[in-house]
C-alpha cells in the first residue's frame, strides 16, 4: 500500500467515526480523528456534542506517549480560536508530539478556515490537507452550508404515488408509502435540528412530528428535532398533536402580525413559542424564517410540506436536497394532491434540474435524491 493509499484508509477510517456523531453534534460539525503510529491506530476519538472535546483531543489522550512521532488524521481542521466552550486543539495536538496532520477538509468557519494548518506548518509540523475532501465535505454539508450562508440546510422530503400525488383529495395521506420508508424517516427526522410544516399539513393530517423507534414507531427517540410550523393566522387547534409532549419535543409557532393576541396567549399558556416575523404579501416571510433558525442554530431542516409550503421554498430557493420515498400506485385524479404546488412555470425550461441523483429500494417502495 503506497503512502497516499494508506492516508486514504486512515481518513476513511475517521470519517466513520466522524459520522457517530450524526444526531449529535449539531450545530458543530462531525469530526473523527485517528493516531497512526508505524501502521498501528494507537488512539482514536470524535466529536460527541457541543461542550465536549473534539475529536482531536480523545484520540490523543488514548494515544498517550505512542502520539510522539505519529501521524494524527483528522477529517476536519483542528481550530485554534477562543470562541468556543472547549480549548483549542492545535497547541493540544503540538504538546502530544505528532510529526505529521492529515486534514480532510479546511473550517469554512472565518475563526478557523486556514488558520489552523498554517499554526501546525509553523510549529514545523508536516501538514497535508484535502486527503478525502469531498467525502468530508458531503458529510458535514449541512455545517458548511450553515456556516456560508447563516441558513438551515434544507432537505425536501415527501412520500409520493408514483405519479406524484402526496394526498387524495379528500386530503386522505395515510400511509402512501411503506412501513420501512416511515422508519426511515423518523431515523431523519432525529438527526435534523428541526423539521418544518405549515398550517395546511397540521390542519389536514395532525402530525405529531416527533422521531419514533420501536417495532411500532411508538416510542420517542432520544432526541427530538424543533417542530415549526408556518401558521400566517394562528389556525393552530389548541388540541394539535405538534402542541402537545413540550417538554420532550418543542414546538416553535411561526405567524405574522394579523394574528390574534388571545391566540398567542392561549399557546404561550401551553408553553408553545410564538415567533412573530415579517410577512410578505400576507404570508409569513420565509427567507427571515430560514435566517432566524440559523441564528438559534438550527443547521439542518427537514421540509416536510405540503405542497403549497414545497413550492414556496422553492420558489424562493431554500431548498439544498430533495428526498423523495416513491410509492408502487397511481392516483390519478387533478384534484389529488400534489408533490409540488403553486402555479406551474409556463415552460419546461423553467423546471428546476437535481444534480448528483441516486435511486434505491426500500421495502417495495423506491427512494429519488438530488442536490438543488
Amino acid at each position: 500500500m503506497t503512502n497516499s493509499q494508506q492516508d486514504y484508509h486512515y481518513m476513511f477510517l475517521a470519517l466513520r467515526l466522524a459520522a457517530k456523531g450524526r444526531a449529535t453534534a449539531s450545530p458543530n460539525p462531525m469530526v473523527g480523528a485517528l493516531v497512526v503510529k508505524q501502521g498501528r491506530i494507537v488512539g482514536q476519538g470524535f466529536h460527541l456534542r457541543p461542550g465536549l472535546p473534539h475529536a482531536e483531543i480523545p484520540a490523543l489522550r488514548q494515544a498517550g506517549r505512542r502520539a510522539k512521532g505519529a501521524t494524527l488524521y483528522v477529517t476536519l481542521e483542528p481550530c485554534c480560536h477562543l470562541k468556543k466552550r472547549t480549548p483549542p486543539c492545535v497547541p493540544e495536538i503540538l504538546r502530544s508530539g505528532v510529526r505529521r496532520v492529515v486534514i480532510a477538509m479546511t473550517d469554512p468557519n472565518p475563526s478557523v478556515k486556514g488558520k489552523g494548518a498554517a499554526a501546525l506548518r509553523r510549529a514545523g509540523l508536516s501538514v497535508a490537507v484535502g486527503v478525502a475532501r469531498l467525502e468530508a465535505e458531503k458529510l458535514n454539508r449541512a455545517y458548511v452550508h450553515w456556516i456560508t450562508t447563516k441558513r438551515p440546510y434544507v432537505i425536501l422530503k415527501a412520500g409520493m404515488t408514483l405519479d406524484g400525488k402526496i394526498a387524495a383529495a379528500s386530503g386522505e395521506s395515510k400511509w402512501i408509502t411503506g412501513k420501512q420508508s416511515r422508519k426511515e424517516v423518523h431515523q431523519l427526522r432525529s438527526e435534523m435540528d428541526a423539521v418544518l410544516v405549515g398550517i395546511g399539513t397540521v390542519l389536514a393530517d395532525d402530525p405529531a412530528l416527533t422521531a419514533r423507534t420501536g417495532p411500532h414507531l411508538r416510542k420517542l427517540a432520544s432526541r427530538q428535532p424543533l417542530r415549526v410550523v408556518v401558521d400566517s393566522s394562528l389556525r393552530i387547534p389548541l388540541r394539535a398533536q405538534m402542541l402537545s409532549r413540550q417538554k420532550q419535543a418543542k414546538t416553535l409557532v411561526v405567524t405574522t402580525n394579523s394574528a390574534e393576541a388571545t391566540r398567542r396567549q392561549e399557546l404561550v399558556k401551553r408553553g408553545v413559542e410564538v415567533l412573530t416575523l415579517p410577512s410578505l404579501r400576507g404570508k409569513v416571510s420565509l427567507p427571515a424564517l430560514m435566517r432566524e433558525l440559523g441564528q438559534r442554530g438550527v443547521t439542518a431542516l427537514l421540509l416536510e410540506g405540503g405542497g403549497e409550503l414545497h413550492a414556496a421554498m422553492l420558489k424562493a430557493h431554500l431548498v439544498q436536497h430533495v428526498r423523495l420515498y416513491v410509492a408502487p400506485a397511481l392516483l390519478g385524479g387533478v384534484d389529488a394532491k400534489g408533490v409540488i404546488g403553486g402555479k406551474s412555470p409556463a415552460s419546461l425550461a423553467s423546471a428546476l434540474r437535481l444534480r448528483n441523483m441516486k435511486t434505491r429500494s426500500i421495502g417495495e417502495d423506491l427512494v429519488l435524491e438530488g442536490d438543488l
